[in-house]
């Protein structure tokens, strides 16, 4: 899988919080039949929970109109914090041993950083801070998280711009094009 479009697998996906440091319910998204639309045309829609190799995920189909191009497998673990353990392209799946962490614990707080690894696929991010932002006719004041994936030498950034309880509002690629939630 390309390293820009892992990335945005990564940090696009609408993610689940459990206990640990009491974030408010619903702090990562995550429930059966949520969908966000941006700006791209990309749909992504959560998905009934299944189990797969043993673990309880959560699919999230990431899609244009009405075809699916990739499904990425969730796990969200009771510390809160959010796991990708593979993603199925085209009936293949690529199973992540370890899995990689997309978010750690709810809150996120400014300065808070995080990684993983598995294979060859290094992330880290870091919480830049809040940033009001204005998407269409809504303001926000949104987490502003960079992360650097990097992948057989190659390395991409990506900036998001999340709100708790709603998901990733903005991201921007690596080539610096804005995508915006749409709906």
């Amino acid at each position: 899988m390309r390293v820009a479009a892992l990335l945005s697998s990564l940090l696009l996906l609408p993610c689940a919080s459990g206990a640990g440091a009491a974030p408010p319910n619903g702090y990562y998204p995550h429930t059966t039949g949520t969908r966000w639309t941006y700006s791209s045309g990309e749909t992504q829609e959560i998905g009934k929970p299944a189990v797969y190799r043993g673990v309880n995920v959560v699919p999230v189909a990431h899609q244009y109109g009405s075809t699916v191009y990739t499904q990425d497998l969730m796990e969200y673990r009771s510390d809160g914090s959010v796991w990708l353990r593979g993603v199925n392209a085209g009936g293949r799946v690529n199973w992540y041993t370890p899995p990689l962490n997309v978010y750690p614990a709810g809150p996120l707080t400014p300065g808070q950083t995080w990684s993983s690894a598995s294979g060859t696929l290094k992330s880290v991010s870091r919480v830049m801070g809040v940033e009001p932002l204005r998407v269409g006719k809504t303001s926000y004041n949104a987490l502003l998280i960079r992360t650097v994936l990097t992948s057989g030498g190659r390395q991409s950034v990506q900036l998001t711009y999340f709100v708790p309880t709603l998901g990733v509002v903005r991201y921007q690629t690596a080539d610096g094009s804005q995508i915006d939630l749409v709906k």
